[in-house]
C-alpha cells in the first residue's frame, strides 16, 4: 500500500482483484460515460474490465495498476504506464496517465490533483520529463482539471469504438513537461 496523504493511498491490484475491479468499474463509469454509448457503456466495461483483459494489463511491466482508496474505502482505479510514447512529442523520457476513475461521490474532494501531483513527483524521480493522458473531448470539465495542472494540447485522436456515439469519440492528447 502506498500512502499518499493522510486519507489517501494506492492499494496495488492483483490478478485475484479482477471481480472487485469489474464491480467497481459497474459502478463508477456508467454515471460518468453511460450516454456516450448506444449500450450505455456495457460493452466496454464488460471488455475492458473481463478477466482476460485485466491480466493482460497487470502483466504488463510497463504499467501500474491500482485501487484508490479515500478513507478506508476503495473509490477508484488508476493505472499509468512507463516509457509509453506519445507519438509526435519529443520528450524522451515519458509516462503515461492510462486511468483514472474516481466514483462520483468522491469528485471535487481534491483527490484527482493530489493523485497527479503524486505522478509528477514519482516521474522526476525516476529521471522522466513528461506525463501525457488522453482526455475526452466531451467531458470539458476533465479537460479542464488537466489544463489547470499545467497540461498542454498536443494532438487528438479518436476512438474506434463502434458503439461510441460518432459525435464523441474525438480524444486530446495531452502532456506535461515536468
Amino acid at each position: 500500500m502506498i500512502k499518499i496523504s493522510t486519507h489517501l493511498f494506492l492499494e496495488p491490484i492483483k490478478t485475484s482483484d479482477d471481480k472487485v475491479l469489474y464491480s467497481l468499474m459497474k459502478e463508477i463509469y456508467p454515471p460518468a460515460y453511460s450516454h456516450f454509448w448506444t449500450d450505455n457503456g456495457d460493452w466496454y466495461v464488460n471488455s475492458n474490465y473481463s478477466k482476460e483483459t485485466i491480466l493482460k494489463e497487470l502483466s504488463n511491466e510497463q504499467a501500474e495498476y491500482y485501487f484508490i482508496l479515500f478513507k478506508k474505502e476503495v473509490v477508484g482505479v488508476f493505472r499509468i504506464i512507463w516509457n509509453e510514447k506519445l507519438k509526435g512529442l519529443s520528450v524522451t523520457k515519458q509516462v503515461k496517465l492510462h486511468r483514472i476513475y474516481l466514483h462520483p461521490k468522491t469528485q471535487g474532494k481534491g483527490i484527482g490533483t493530489t493523485l497527479l501531483t503524486w505522478l509528477e513527483v514519482k516521474a522526476k524521480e525516476k529521471g522522466y520529463t513528461s506525463i501525457w493522458l488522453d482526455a475526452m473531448d466531451e467531458k470539458p470539465k476533465a479537460f479542464e482539471f488537466y489544463k489547470k495542472l499545467g497540461f498542454k494540447y498536443h494532438s487528438h485522436t479518436f476512438l474506434p469504438f463502434e458503439l461510441l456515439h460518432k459525435e464523441v469519440r474525438k480524444m486530446s492528447q495531452v502532456y506535461k513537461i515536468i
